[in-house]
């Protein structure tokens, strides 16, 4: 069966970056956020990021109109009953992931499939939680959406070649590189990230160099983009810290045990660039 219209869950940093994604892949798009006020935020998210699109000549206003067409906005989780996928990307909470999931599996058709874009929760345990596990996977995308080329699909113990086969042409199609990790901690990216961002951590902590020569050493001796705690303040350190202790607690291995300097900055509020403060300070940023 193939995919004409989407269901997003969520519309943050991640959920927006989806939509937008893929209503300008030429997808009809239901957009579904907790109440009117987080629904006018994402909004204003895929504005911004089509305006910036448009001052850099990627996009025309006509086009720009034309993806707004295809994004139906809505508060209740019922408007994603005619969805042939549906994308779940609100908070990494695996009780509240299970109970949406529940929901989607009564009010979707048997055949339409339900992805996470968690990047750490297990993927067999939320298709458990459904009628129809071969038809759950993992779908994480790479902020900023509509820029990352990647998108990681994850393989449950239950999840079905054909569900991986529909959901590699999906990614395809929205332009991205597809890869293919089975369902276990942190998948391909984060399993090898995280360790290396703790790391980082742990030399600034222990005063092995400051934390502006570790970003310069990586920039610059790896040609990395950015350096580690740049990235970190990118991520948001309090995302970084959840991911860290979902992984510890799996796999228990001291490698992704949080330094004591990271819980620290969550505990004081120093979440990155999100909120203006992280390693760095962010000036316009509330």
């Amino acid at each position: 069966m193939g995919i004409t219209t989407v269901g997003v869950v969520g519309a943050g940093l991640m959920g927006s970056g989806i939509v937008e994604q893929a209503a300008r892949s030429g997808y009809r798009v239901v957009m579904r956020e907790i109440d009117e006020g987080a629904l006018s935020a994402g909004t204003r998210r895929i504005d911004t990021s089509m305006a910036r699109a448009i001052e850099r000549g990627k996009m025309s206003t006509a086009e720009r109109d034309e993806v707004l067409d295809r994004i139906e906005g809505t508060t209740d989780l019922n408007a994603m009953a005619g969805c042939d996928l549906v994308i779940e990307a609100i908070v990494e909470n695996l009780d509240l992931k299970k109970s949406v999931f529940r929901e989607l599996d009564r009010i979707t058709r048997p055949e339409a499939i339900l992805a996470s874009n968690t990047s750490s929760v297990s993927i067999t345990a939320l298709a458990a939680v459904t009628t129809r596990p071969h038809a759950v996977a993992g779908a994480h995308f790479f902020n900023p959406v509509p820029v990352m080329k990647l998108v990681e699909l994850v393989r449950a113990l239950q999840t079905s070649d054909e569900t991986i086969d529909r959901l590699r042409a999906f990614g395809a199609s929205l332009g991205k590189k597809v890869v293919v990790a089975q369902d276990t901690p942190g998948f391909i990216v984060n399993y090898l990230l995280v360790p290396y961002l703790l790391d980082a951590v742990r030399m600034v902590e222990s005063g092995v160099a400051t934390k502006e020569d570790i970003d310069t050493g990586i920039a610059l001796g790896l040609n990395h983009p950015m350096g580690p705690l740049t990235l970190l303040d990118y991520v948001g350190i309090d995302t970084t810290l959840y991911i860290a202790d979902v992984m510890y607690e799996e796999m228990r291995d001291p490698k992704y045990a949080a330094p004591p300097l990271l819980r620290k900055m969550v505990n004081a509020g120093y979440f990155g660039r999100k909120n203006g403060r992280g390693f760095y300070e962010y000036d316009g940023v509330k």
